[in-house]
């Protein structure tokens, strides 16, 4: 393999540090209580934890969609991998993301949610990447603005490796074949 991790962007101890500050601010804004709607697979690091900061009533659904497939950029295509459980009509609910790159993802799903008539919908992620944004995305909570670097760790991954990761790393790619 050619690609390693170079450095620590996000140590874990902020990133934890910082997903309690969000848990907090979440128990104001919803003091009914919220379902949150992890995106699969990278999220359900950061849903796990912010779930735990989370002091109000909570309920957990899973949804899968991708626009990357193997490679570090977007297909630009995107597909449902996976539907959620339950309905959401009349809802609170609340997309959890690790990272917020092209938008291409998450403005695609909030449309697809905001049809299932939510009484609200919103995202948090842990990850935004402003500089990448192609579609518009409104993000209501934000862990970390990080640069454009491709990053692994703590849920996110290279070709499904290195998610196991309890920091946020720069990946370096040595030239060579990619992985795939």
């Amino acid at each position: 393999m050619t690609e390693t991790p170079s450095r620590i962007l996000v140590p874990a101890e902020r990133i934890q540090a910082r997903i309690r500050e969000l848990g907090a601010a979440i128990d104001k804004d919803y003091p009914n209580g919220v379902l949150l709607v992890a995106i699969l697979k990278g999220a359900c690091f950061f849903l796990a934890d912010l779930a735990r900061a989370i002091t109000i009533p909570v309920r957990i659904d899973f949804i899968g969609i991708s626009s990357y497939g193997k490679g570090k950029t977007s297909s630009g295509e995107v597909k449902l991998t996976k539907d959620l459980d339950a309905t959401i009509d009349g809802l609170d609910v609340l997309v959890v993301e690790d990272i917020v790159d092209s938008g291409i993802t998450l403005n695609y799903l909030v449309s697809v949610l905001g049809q299932r008539k939510p009484r609200s919908l919103r995202i948090v992620a842990l990850l935004d990447k402003p500089d990448r944004r192609l579609r518009p995305v409104d993000v209501a909570y934000v862990g970390f603005q990080i640069p454009d670097e491709f990053v692994v760790g703590y849920g996110l991954d290279y070709a499904e490796l290195y998610r196991n990761l309890a920091d946020i790393c720069v990946l370096e790619l040595s030239p060579g074949p990619v992985l795939g």
